[in-house]
């Protein structure tokens, strides 16, 4: 990891997500009676939870609407979710007025956002760390600080948490619960 990026993800405290394309395989699958339907990786929610853990609050910006993302977001434990928002930089904004969610404004070089495609440029391009996946649009992968080597709803979610975790010194703390060696898993 470059100094530079080692920099910007130590300063992160908001990890942002897109969903098509970043928490899922970007496909969209409907049934014949119009349900929805998305596949979830569980590496990235273990990955988001373990972020939580370390401190870094996560929020879901997403120009779609579905059930599906509520309810997964809500088993992740993200309370910051806005769907059917194709303006994402706006949605930011809007998030940040609501006074329940933050007491204190989050300053954009301490967010960090992960897309895959144009609509998710309005946040990159303003935030001080800009994620994507290893299969984002062209344009999107030449404007991000960080890409990971692996495809949305693949585990790219998860290996951005855990560079970050990296970054902030809490990824060998999160990992040593889980060593036998560590204190609390006997």
């Amino acid at each position: 990891m470059s100094d530079l990026l080692q920099q910007r993800a130590k300063a992160i405290r908001l990890l942002m997500l897109d969903v098509d394309g970043v928490l899922t395989d970007g496909k969209l699958y409907f049934g014949n009676n119009g349900e929805e339907m998305k596949t979830f990786c569980t590496l990235d929610g273990h990955g988001i939870k373990m972020l939580q853990k370390s401190g870094v609050r996560v929020g879901i910006i997403t120009g779609r609407k579905s059930e599906l993302v509520r309810r997964r977001a809500s088993d992740l434990g993200i309370t910051i979710l806005l769907q059917g928002r194709e303006d994402k930089w706006d949605a930011l904004q809007e998030l940040f007025a609501d006074k329940t969610l933050f007491e204190t404004p989050v300053a954009p070089e301490n967010i960090a956002f992960m897309g895959d495609d144009w609509p998710d440029l309005t946040v990159m391009s303003r935030v001080g760390l800009a994620l994507t996946v290893a299969n984002a649009h062209h344009s999107v992968a030449e404007r991000a600080h960080w890409q990971s080597h692996l495809r949305g709803g693949e585990g790219a979610v998860r290996d951005a948490c855990d560079m970050i975790m990296k970054a902030q010194n809490t990824f060998e703390r999160a990992l040593s619960y889980y060593l036998p060696d560590s204190p609390g898993t006997e």
